[in-house]
């Protein structure tokens, strides 16, 4: 028996074939939720990258060529992501800005990965604080996403090998910079 319009619209509107439909969306809808709470747990229980590998990845400056994290291997990386709308950033680009023009001729690279921003912003808050370092949009929040970052500023410390040996979650200070600083410029590391 073939149906007519008349008829599914007649069966479908049936108090049994909405409450099946209601089910089926509500279980659906429950398993949708219960997914993504076991997702967020996985990234949680993950946590930042604290050791071992840096993720490669290519940074775009504002102004300038890109950068790529493994043609760095030589040299002390400090990657520092940071966005104009955060104040304890403000607190920190002082320090990263002096620390830069301090130790750029002694093998280390500080570069800024600018996240979830605009453009003008950022390059506000560059030009406020006169930061002379790479700096550029953490374009897809790519870096953030590699690192595992759970907020901004963090810093990683990347030695000449490419190993992370240290994350600052939170404003940097300056004994930490300093004190790390040293320790991966020491002879013979």
């Amino acid at each position: 028996m073939a149906m007519t319009d008349e008829t599914w619209a007649a069966s479908a509107a049936s108090p049994s074939r909405a409450k099946s439909y209601f089910q089926i969306v509500t279980v659906a809808a429950v398993l949708a939720f219960v997914g993504l709470f076991a997702w967020s747990l996985q990234l949680s229980s993950a946590g930042q990258l604290r050791s071992g590998l840096a993720p490669d990845f290519t940074l775009t400056p504002f102004d300038g060529a890109p950068v790529r994290l493994s043609d760095l291997r030589g040299k002390v990386v400090v990657l520092n992501i940071w966005a104009s709308w955060c104040v304890p950033c403000r607190d920190e680009a002082p320090i990263l800005e002096s620390t830069w023009r301090a130790y750029q001729d002694k093998g280390v690279v500080i570069l800024g990965a600018d996240y979830v921003d605009t453009e003008p912003a950022a390059r506000a808050f560059i030009k406020e604080f006169d930061v002379t370092y790479p700096n550029g949009p953490d374009l897809g929040s790519n870096i953030y996403r590699l690192f595992r970052a759970r907020g901004v500023p963090e810093t990683y410390f990347i030695d000449q090998r490419g190993n992370i040996v240290n994350t600052v979650i939170g404003p940097i200070t300056e004994p930490v910079m300093q004190s790390t600083l040293a320790q991966l410029l020491e002879p013979g590391r």
